[in-house]
């Protein structure tokens, strides 16, 4: 991997700093789902367990910067920490004297969870001083915070050079997430079948352009497909389409061939007069869109060419819905693409679900635990797909 893992560290009697992602949602003062705190106990506990005392950190939500907020406060996170035994006490503060104290105070098993990360503007704009501020707290630096590696931030990156290297390490959801990456990255099983959807083409053209000449096939849903077909002379109605974005589609098309991915776009489309629930629905007979009409889903005849290509498939890559899976109407061809994902990682294809739409599909079609690896990094995710270097992980090689 090009670092340690926490496995390779020696922890007893030391004092870890563990970044963590714990940027839960909150309502009324209270975690409404402790998924991204689940994910990172492994580690944590691995590390007590080994004879360390922990500082804990994270950011949470979107803070001013400016001091301490109420509404954005760790506490939550604490409480629940304790709740599952862990002896775990909120610090009063991110940094300074008297944090530094009541890091030192801490004795093996124990753990200190810092305030807000993001209550300094020294956290996102990666100030050397804040960061030599955190380093001070600990001596050895383990990052578990996959969801935040894309991001310069100082506890992300900035702090790290201030540990030796022997110190520093990977925890084991980072490490999970980037093997699990790499496996579609760097040395797929073939054929290698990636779907994406969404809105925009322009959120996906690195990602789109990664993977030419990489994959077998891309599949194409979601409002994106829409400016492809456009862009090739076909009616789209009403449909969302980016028409700056026409000549860039054209390009993607073009390049697709010379490098021999076959890019395959929507057959057909379930399309509707209105944006909602109650919707009158009808299914295109071809690729055109009748000019009073909308698309929001991708169609039957399409569904069953995607399905094909995902069965012939030894790895698979889902980022992006198919159509607006949120409303039953038009939430056919997203859930029958997880379905399909689901059977392939049942045969013993591996099947990677990244991005927060289509983790949030999984999720409502029932089958995220079937899949081979559903990413909790949003952005991080899809910046590693697109072949863009990872702050984050970029640190702990260093």
């Amino acid at each position: 991997m090009g670092f340690q893992s926490v496995r390779d560290l020696d922890v007893k009697g030391h004092r870890v700093f563990l970044r963590a992602d714990l940027n839960v949602p909150l309502k009324d003062g209270r975690i409404t789902d402790a998924t991204r705190i689940r994910e990172t106990l492994p580690t944590l506990r691995h590390l007590l367990e080994g004879g360390a005392s922990v500082v804990l950190a994270s950011h949470l939500g979107r803070p001013e910067g400016t001091g301490f907020e109420a509404a954005y406060s760790a506490a939550p996170v604490a409480a629940w920490l304790k709740d599952q035994g862990i002896d775990c006490r909120l610090a009063s503060y991110v940094n300074g004297a008297a944090v530094e104290a009541e890091a030192a105070s801490l004795k093996p098993g124990q753990v200190l969870l810092l305030e807000n990360l993001r209550f300094e503007k020294g956290e996102t704009k990666n100030n050397e001083a804040f960061a030599a501020s955190l380093a001070r707290l600990a001596d050895t630096y383990v990052n578990d915070a996959f969801g935040a590696a894309h991001r310069a931030h100082a506890s992300v990156s900035g702090m790290v050079a201030h540990f030796p290297k022997d110190r520093v390490a990977a925890g084991f959801l980072m490490e999970k997430e980037l093997k699990a990456l790499a496996r579609v990255t760097d040395h797929p099983e073939k054929p290698l079948v990636v779907i994406f959807g969404g809105a925009k083409v322009s959120d996906k053209i690195e990602l789109i352009h990664n993977f030419l000449g990489k994959a077998d096939a891309i599949l194409i849903g979601g409002a994106m497909s829409y400016t492809f077909l456009k862009a090739q002379g076909f009616q789209i109605g009403r449909s969302l389409c980016e028409a700056d974005k026409l000549d860039l589609a054209l390009d993607l098309l073009k390049q697709a061939q010379a490098k021999g991915t076959r890019l395959l776009l929507p057959l057909d489309h379930v399309v509707a007069a209105a944006f909602k629930e109650d919707a009158d629905c009808a299914i295109t007979q071809d690729q055109n869109v009748p000019e009073d009409r909308m698309a929001l889903d991708i169609g039957p005849e399409t569904v069953a060419a995607y399905a094909a290509e995902i069965r012939a498939a030894k790895t698979l890559l889902w980022n992006g819905p198919m159509g607006v899976f949120e409303m039953a109407p038009f939430a056919s061809g997203t859930l029958t693409m997880a379905e399909e994902l689901a059977d392939a990682a049942d045969r013993g294809a591996f099947v990677l679900v990244g991005g927060g739409d289509s983790v949030a599909a999984v999720n409502k079609a029932g089958v995220g635990p079937r899949m081979s690896h559903v990413s909790t990094g949003g952005g991080a995710s899809l910046e590693y797909l697109s072949g863009l270097e990872l702050p984050g992980v970029a640190a702990l090689s260093n």
